[in-house]
């Protein structure tokens, strides 16, 4: 019987491995579903990513911000007539701890205007916090950051 333990707890240890990694696909997915919202102006699908009680602080605002402006940025580029065109994004780090996920990524995302011209590039460094609510995730804390001179 001594021997059956260990075989499973291996096992026990293989399915929390799994199911971690399932949550932290999900919640990633979650991520790239985030800018693919930006990119098509839909504001109502952006807004449903983010906790009422959110608190973050991008890298656009001299303070932080509650979910009440978490769509300002977007806005003040269409109303210039500039929109997202493309994005490459690049993951680094990610962990779930029961309701709770961190997720640190890089994103290179590239404005254009109403004629597909660029208008800039944007390299930016993003924390989300996300927390598990009523079955799903949502994004409970924030931060942004440019890219420093290093591309770090």
């Amino acid at each position: 019987m001594l021997k059956a333990i260990p075989f499973l707890l291996v096992l026990a240890t293989a399915a929390f491995a799994q199911d971690s990694a399932n949550e932290e696909a999900q919640v990633w997915n979650l991520e790239k579903a985030y800018w693919e919202y930006v990119k098509a102006n839909d504001l109502e699908k952006y807004r449903a990513l983010w906790h009422e009680n959110f608190l973050g602080w991008p890298f656009v605002s001299s303070a932080p911000v509650r979910k009440d402006h978490i769509t300002d940025w977007i806005t003040s580029n269409t109303s210039k007539g500039v929109k997202l065109q493309s994005y490459s994004i690049e993951q680094l780090a990610i962990h779930v701890t029961g309701d709770v996920a961190i997720n640190h990524y890089r994103i290179r995302a590239n404005w254009a205007d109403n004629e597909g011209a660029e208008v800039r590039t944007d390299a930016l460094r993003i924390t989300h916090t996300w927390i598990r609510t009523h079955g799903s995730w949502q994004i409970m804390g924030g931060m942004s950051a440019p890219v420093n001179e290093k591309g770090q």
